[in-house]
């Protein structure tokens, strides 16, 4: 169960930070969010410590951070870093 868990909150944090990649950063700005790097900073050091976590077996902990950080990213800053790349008469 544990690996089950370690598995999604990586697929998880790798998802928010590739998506964290391919954003600019005035888009970040126009949102009135936190800088691309400090989102890319804290995407990043889910996906490393929920991979290592996947491979090593590590601490629920560190798992359940690396969700968070990545949970947060993808509930609140992507959908409002996204709004702000859609052009003028997009859904």
């Amino acid at each position: 169960m544990d690996l089950v868990l370690a598995a999604v909150v990586a697929g998880l944090a790798v998802w928010a930070l590739i998506d964290c990649l391919t954003r600019s950063p005035v888009q970040f700005q126009r949102a009135f969010k936190r800088t691309k790097g400090f989102w890319l900073a804290l995407t990043a050091g889910a996906a490393v410590f929920s991979v290592l976590g996947v491979l090593g077996g590590g601490s629920l902990l560190i798992a359940l951070i690396a969700a968070t950080i990545a949970g947060v990213y993808l509930a609140d800053v992507r959908p409002a870093v996204s709004l702000e790349s859609r052009g003028p008469g997009s859904w």
